[in-house]
């Protein structure tokens, strides 16, 4: 009977944790922790195409936004494509286990606007991406995404 009650109560102390946890977990999520330039410009290496999707452009603003905008117009009058496919990954074929194991992601955020850099081997060459995001309404959105190796940025694309 006793190990039943000390079982009881263990039980009991433990979903206590588990429910305070829980009800702290929002404050202890800071903007510092939430919500960095770095974070914004990650899912576009972890879904690759996800910069062409229409449904994700909240995720970016002009330049970007405003040629992304033009590409889908483009495409929606089977016109054909204006953009290179994994812009991301300048442009380039890759192993998505070569990308994981290579992928480093850093980035510098000044007030309102933020520059983040990724370096990636594809094909085993090195890349360096350069991705201008700018603060709206408490989110980072992408400017502007450059290529450092090849020398394109995507705000120079004229999709029309």
């Amino acid at each position: 009977m006793r190990r039943a009650i000390e079982g009881h109560h263990a039980n009991a102390e433990a979903a206590m944790k588990a429910a305070f946890a829980t009800a702290i977990l929002p404050f202890l999520v800071t903007p510092a922790m939430a919500g960095t330039a770095v974070e914004a410009v990650r899912p576009f290496y972890d879904h690759v195409g996800l910069e062409l999707d229409p449904a994700e452009r909240g995720r970016f603003v002009d330049p970007a936004k405003a040629v992304l905008d033009a590409r889908d117009q483009l495409e929606k009058s089977e016109q054909g494509d204006c953009l290179d496919a994994n812009m991301p990954l300048d442009s380039t074929a890759y192993d998505k286990a070569e990308l994981d194991r290579s992928l480093k992601i850093i980035g510098s955020e000044t007030g309102d606007t933020a520059i983040v850099v990724a370096a990636f081997t594809a094909q085993g060459e090195p890349h360096r991406m350069q991705w201008k995001l700018k603060k709206v309404d408490g989110e980072w959105k992408v400017a502007d995404l450059l290529s450092v190796t090849n020398e394109w940025a995507l705000s120079q694309y004229q999709c029309q």
